[in-house]
């Protein structure tokens, strides 16, 4: 296990901005990413760690980058602590596997959402009337029911409180229908090949996020790709449809708030050490199963 990462308080770097769990700052033409061990809930951030959490979705991030390339270029120049600049030389300890250097890239102002399983604000969507982001869905299906293919069900990106959902044409209004559709097919094409690797790997890939910009013109992928903080991922040995399935993620986390009496606003309670270790061990799973060996 690794030394754990709250806050990025030992660079002396312009911040650009600061997330959940992400720290990012200016290095000039490019970008330090920095992963913290931080874990939020229902959208509120808690005091607690999760030890390896961020190695864990930093290598995992920069190992999909690499698959996919032939897909979509992508925004990393690299993940090699020895190949940072002087300037960071001193902190390559504290950043090795939890960072990354990217170049900057204009963003599309919409997450790509990619799901093949009913699941999430989807499933209660399609109860209310059948429906998911305006797409028609078969009628008796069940909460985790495998879709008959899989939709592209983009949404905006709040910058504070929760993105919404919305349909095809409100994206082509958003950015053009050439940007859309192009959005839209690599989408679907990155989780086609995701989703086929993960389910012969034990692991079904329910849905997943994607974040797009360009680079000098070019269409690239960025941000984090297929990490368990941007996907479901449930194992295919517990696979059941109608019910809710077990997550490589913060589902034990989330399952456990569920049984206090906490009404899903700050302050954050306090986690019990055994809450963080098993949210750990999920995480830690999810990179062995994906990436093939145990988390250095």
């Amino acid at each position: 296990m690794s030394q754990l990462l709250k806050e990025v308080s030992f660079l002396d770097l312009p911040i650009i901005a600061k997330g959940k769990v992400r720290e990012m700052f200016d290095l000039g033409d490019s970008i330090l990413m920095v992963v913290t061990d931080r874990v939020s809930a229902f959208d509120v951030v808690f005091n607690e760690l999760i030890p390896d959490k961020g190695r864990v979705l930093n290598s995992i991030s920069a190992f999909w980058f690499a698959q996919t390339s032939h897909i979509v270029p992508n925004h990393v120049l690299t993940a090699d602590v020895e190949e940072y600049p002087a300037v960071l030389q001193p902190h390559k300890d504290q950043l090795r596997d939890r960072s990354m250097i990217v170049k900057k890239a204009e963003m599309f102002p919409a997450e790509c959402i990619v799901r093949g399983y009913l699941e999430g604000s989807a499933l209660k969507s399609y109860r209310k009337d059948g429906t998911v982001n305006g797409i028609k869905l078969p009628s008796g299906l069940v909460q985790g029911d495998q879709l008959p293919e899989p939709i592209f069900t983009p949404s905006t990106k709040a910058e504070s409180g929760h993105d919404i959902n919305i349909d095809m044409s409100d994206l082509c209004e958003l950015i053009g229908e050439e940007d859309a559709k192009l959005l839209q097919e690599t989408s679907l094409k990155l989780y086609a090949y995701a989703a086929e690797y993960a389910y012969e790997r034990g692991i079904v890939l329910a849905d997943t996020k994607f974040e797009f910009g360009r680079i000098d013109g070019q269409l690239v992928i960025a941000d984090e790709l297929f990490t368990p903080d941007s996907s479901r991922f449930w194992d295919i040995d517990d696979y059941h449809p109608g019910q809710p399935q077990k997550s490589f993620d913060k589902q034990f986390l989330r399952e456990y708030l569920e049984t206090l009496d906490w009404d899903k606003t700050p302050p954050a309670p306090t986690l019990p050490n055994d809450v963080i270790q098993k949210t750990a061990a999920k995480y830690r799973e999810a990179y062995l199963r994906l990436v093939g060996h145990a988390l250095p």
